[in-house]
């Protein structure tokens, strides 16, 4: 186990700043309406979408603001493939950490050291609700907030996934070691392979801790990991992207689990 600072004070959930953004595209509005958790404020609609979200806008009790498809209503960047749908709405708040990761046996949760594009957050929920991941934590500075980008990517997955972004990401994964949690780091250049990895820590939960692509792992969170694991390649030069490397981590943790029912 390698040393780690001690933090500088506890660490904080971040709460939503209740920013209004607009979520597009059919599957990801339908899953907003809906989630009653979610605030809704506006629900602009063609007339083609307005039929298929029929169920959801009824469940939403929410009255669309229905528009020709040529003139879209809703402020959305013109490359956006928003399907005739598109909602207004704010940040879920999932709570705390201490709170939503009780330390259970073989319980994952997925940390994101400066995960910043939308697209790989998204695929890394989706990814953590097929493989059953508590939650999935990020700093509040340089990762992606929740945005219509990321709701689309995610799939639905965004209802349903915590996706929680806290103050210092250090700390968390501190607070997260005092709960009785194993923290894998992954890295390229490490010497034992994830599954390894993950079989050697028993009933332990655990934290996969990734970094953005490129620049990995920042030192502090690589001091504070208890352990580094690699994916094993079968070319010397290839890799994969982040959504896909947190992919094969969670299924080797789920695999685990399988194996010692």
């Amino acid at each position: 186990m390698q040393n780690r600072r001690p933090p500088r004070k506890a660490p904080k959930h971040v709460r939503p700043d209740n920013g209004r953004y607009w979520m597009f595209g059919i599957h990801a509005v339908r899953d907003g309406l809906m989630n009653p958790r979610r605030r809704k404020h506006r629900l602009v609609l063609t007339l083609n979408a307005a039929n298929q979200l029929e169920d959801a806008i009824a469940a939403a009790k929410i009255e669309p603001e229905i528009c020709d498809p040529r003139k879209f209503a809703a402020p959305l960047d013109p490359n956006s493939v928003h399907q005739g749908a598109a909602l207004e709405t704010e940040a879920l708040d999932w709570g705390d950490v201490a709170d939503l990761c009780p330390p259970e046996n073989r319980r994952v949760v997925l940390l994101l050291d400066r995960v910043s594009d939308p697209h790989n957050v998204g695929a890394i929920l989706r990814s953590a609700e097929v493989f059953g991941a508590t939650a999935v934590i990020a700093p509040a500075r340089h990762s992606a907030p929740e945005s219509g980008a990321l709701a689309k990517a995610a799939s639905g997955a965004l209802e349903r996934q915590p996706y929680l972004r806290v103050r210092n990401l250090a700390d968390t994964m501190q607070q997260l070691q005092k709960l009785g949690y194993v923290l894998i780091g992954m890295d390229g250049e490490a010497q034992t392979d994830i599954a390894s990895a993950i079989h050697g820590q028993g009933a332990a939960p655990l934290g996969i801790v990734l970094g953005a692509e490129g620049p990995g792992l920042r030192e502090r969170t690589r001091e504070t990991c208890d352990m580094l694991a690699r994916i094993s390649s079968a070319a010397e030069f290839a890799s994969l992207n982040v959504s896909n490397a947190a992919a094969v981590a969670l299924f080797a943790a789920a695999d685990k689990a399988r194996f010692d029912a």
